[in-house]
């Protein structure tokens, strides 16, 4: 015996030996003690204290954890994922789960140490005498190559991980003796199931669990167990998506597992016979990962960029992707399931999917900024003939969007709340004919001073007319292009850039802004999104509120990171009301008459370009603001919305209220369902009622002969001043009924996008 013991202290002693030369380890400086090996003789320690192994701390980078994105009601709606990896206690894992790996892998697992010596003896004597390099490795050894092989960034040092060489075997190790001083069995164990890999893009045993059966790690029975044990050895072989063969090989590795669980008495033959009886019962449950997949993809992939555009979250681009795809987050985002349902409903109503043109819609929150819903006719994907979309149509370029449309009339509004600004009245206004030409070319001056006036271009009216005196309220709620030239000429061209870049107006493709005497007419590409968030502001008195999509990021460890709401008030409040005063019109004496009101105080205002190449509706209440856009991606003035048929009906010509308004009404109406409306702030009449001096409309001729109903108005400027503009076309009221100021309803003058040539 003591014979015996002498010859495997030999072994033990001249392999670690062997090893050492072959590796080029020379002597090292200190010892570490093990466990023995077997019975008597030379133990494993005396065999290290010959080459004096030292233990080497290990850098354990995090491992990469999938990133959640969370509605307002906590619950997920997208991930994105490096690895698809959820790591988990070892708790709840079941416990036949952690028996099956150990007595496959390393059934002395709890009794050696570092190193199972009698296993790495037989893989170097196998080694040494060339007849093949065996791996021979600890659970501890595994979880080491894992780390080293999940920390390497190139291709090279990935392969250098994994190599079988012995001098990787001899740092193997040195970093092994380290980790069974740092941690416990348990937390070996632990570390070990929740870094390996699975087979079919599962990493770690919980993403497993789910991938292949459908469950958490904590239900594990005995078959399905057995199966991940056997898949850890090899998961490229044995990965049930590669096919028929590998399926099989798997199937034949969980019976090898059994059969060991059996020999050493962790389960019984005959509850290995029946497990071996099962089939491998893989269900290949979907691991949806990025926007393509999620339930919400526009508003997904907004909430992404705006991570990946935000240095808060790294340096570079980089840093933020490696963070959004391997941090474990879990970020909660505005994204609210009952105004994303009502949108979604309302625009599949009036459009379909293969539709050419697309219909986009936000819904932005006004005094917080928080986006509710972000929608689109389309569906998000790659796919062409099934007519999809691959970026963002409610979002801007910086957010993953395209390069919008052009917004329209919507833009006329802007110039109103300048004129607000500068002391107009709602009844202040001035004579205008069906066409407006600059009076000179520096008539209008960009920002920079340069003179953008051009007495060559002619602005009309979309009908016949549209002429006469039009005030702030009437020139609004009949949109009139000649109208808003006018008023832009007096209150200044870069006065109303100002006022738009100040509700956050910028281009949707990030271009500066075209500056042109037809901005007001909305020349410029948009996108649903910053409309709304503009139009959201006027609901909120005056204070504008960057678009916001997340509100909080907690990390991997649970430590939170609040985002407020980053708001500025950037106009007078009663401004803001006067504005809202007058836009509130819209459902009842505007453009949007027909269609009608949301039956909550709401104000709005549609926007149809010139050539009809697109066509919105942006509008508010003060609890919430949409914008809904319509256009042909395919080239706006190569396809315009002339003659077209779109959701089954045909239009032939579309306007703001044909189809966006009325999925602004219908979308609205749900998304505020179960919210107490909320009245808006009187305007103050004392400073915007009424007109000022030559600003006030001429005094019809007396016609005492006929005098009307008081809600109709006689057509010649009688009655009390309630009339709704159904006279003959010059009922007197404003919109208190309190009369003054002349109106002349004209359908459909509102047009706007004229290009300047």
């Amino acid at each position: 015996m003591q014979a015996e013991g002498k010859a495997q202290g030999s072994t033990v002693g001249n392999a670690l030996r062997l090893l050492a030369a072959a590796a080029g380890a020379g002597v090292l400086v200190a010892a570490i003690a093990l466990p023995a090996v077997g019975g008597a003789g030379m133990t494993a320690k005396s065999a290290t204290e010959e080459l004096h192994l030292l233990p080497e701390e290990l850098n354990e980078p995090p491992l990469a954890e999938k990133t959640t994105l969370l509605d307002v009601n906590g619950k997920p709606f997208a991930q994105f994922y490096f690895e698809n990896r959820e790591s988990v206690k070892l708790d709840q894992v079941a416990d036949i789960m952690k028996t099956a790996i150990v007595s496959i892998e390393d059934f002395r697992f709890y009794e050696h140490g570092a190193i199972d010596m009698e296993g790495t003896l037989r893989a170097a004597v196998k080694t040494l005498s060339g007849s093949s390099v065996q791996g021979g490795s600890s659970i501890t050894q595994q979880y080491v190559k894992l780390v080293l092989f999940n920390s390497a960034e190139s291709a090279e040092d990935k392969a250098a991980a994994i190599e079988q060489t012995l001098s990787r075997k001899l740092n193997e190790l040195r970093y092994a003796l380290a980790i069974e001083e740092k941690y416990t069995k348990s937390e070996i164990l632990e570390r070990y199931l929740n870094i390996s890999y699975f087979g079919a893009g599962a990493h770690g045993i919980q993403a497993a669990a789910k991938r292949f059966f459908g469950k958490p790690a904590s239900k594990l029975n005995l078959v399905e167990a057995a199966t991940l044990a056997g898949a850890v050895q090899n998961p490229s072989r044995t990965d049930p998506n590669a096919g028929k063969a590998s399926r099989e090989r798997l199937l034949e590795r969980r019976n090898t597992v059994l059969t060991r669980m059996a020999e050493l008495g962790k389960i019984t033959p005959e509850e290995a016979a029946e497990a071996k009886a099962r089939k491998l019962g893989f269900k290949d449950v979907p691991v949806p990962g990025g926007c393509d997949e999620s339930s919400y993809p526009y508003f997904c992939l907004y909430a992404q960029q705006e991570m990946l555009n935000n240095e808060i979250f790294g340096k570079s681009a980089a840093v933020r992707k490696r963070l959004l795809q391997r941090g474990g987050l879990t970020i909660k985002t505005t994204l609210d399931p009952q105004a994303q349902l009502a949108s979604e409903k309302a625009i599949a109503e009036y459009v379909k999917t293969s539709d050419k043109p697309v219909a986009a819609q936000a819904m932005v929150v006004p005094g917080t900024g928080a986006i509710k819903a972000m929608a689109a006719s389309r569906k998000f994907g790659q796919n062409r003939k099934k007519n999809e979309m691959s970026y963002n149509l409610a979002g801007d370029v910086m957010h993953g969007g395209g390069a919008g449309f052009q917004a329209g009339s919507t833009f006329k509004v802007f110039t109103l709340l300048t004129a607000l600004s500068k002391g107009l009245k709602l009844n202040d206004g001035f004579g205008t004919g069906s066409g407006y030409t600059a009076p000179g070319y520096s008539a209008f001056r960009d920002c920079k001073g340069n003179a953008v006036g051009d007495p060559t271009h002619e602005v009309r009216n979309s009908s016949e007319g549209g002429g006469g005196f039009k005030t702030l309220t009437t020139g609004t709620l009949g949109s009139v292009n000649t109208f808003f030239m006018r008023l832009e000429q007096e209150v200044g061209l870069c006065e109303v850039v100002k006022t738009a870049k100040s509700l956050g107006i910028k281009r949707a493709d990030g271009d500066k802004l075209k500056e042109f005497e037809t901005f007001t007419l909305g020349i410029n590409e948009m996108d649903p999104v910053t409309v709304a968030a503009a139009y959201a502001a006027i609901g909120a008195r005056g204070a504008y509120c960057k678009p916001m999509a997340i509100t909080e990021i907690r990390d991997r460890y649970n430590k939170a990171t609040p985002y407020k709401p980053k708001c500025e008030q950037v106009l007078d409040e009663e401004v803001a009301d006067a504005a809202a005063h007058i836009m509130s019109g819209v459902f009842t004496k505007g453009t949007m008459t027909e269609v009608g009101g949301i039956g909550r105080p709401a104000a709005g205002k549609t926007g149809t370009t010139d050539g009809y190449t697109a066509a919105w509706f942006a509008g508010f209440t003060p609890d919430l603001a949409s914008a809904v856009s319509l256009g042909d991606p395919r080239g706006a003035f190569m396809h315009d919305l002339t003659g077209v048929t779109i959701g089954g009906r045909y239009y032939s010509y579309v306007y703001g209220a044909s189809i966006s308004g009325r999925i602004w009404k219908y979308s609205m109406l749900n998304a505020l369902r179960g919210t107490e409306p909320t009245a808006f702030t009187p305007v103050n009449m004392g400073r915007f009622g009424g007109c000022s001096g030559g600003r006030c409309a001429p005094k019809a001729p007396p016609k005492p002969d006929h005098i009307g109903p008081d809600d109709e108005g006689d057509g010649n400027g009688n009655g009390n001043g309630r009339g709704n503009g159904r006279g003959n076309g010059r009922g007197r009221f404003d919109n208190n009924g309190n009369g003054g100021g002349w109106i002349t309803r004209e359908p459909g003058t509102e047009t706007g996008g004229l290009i300047n040539p």
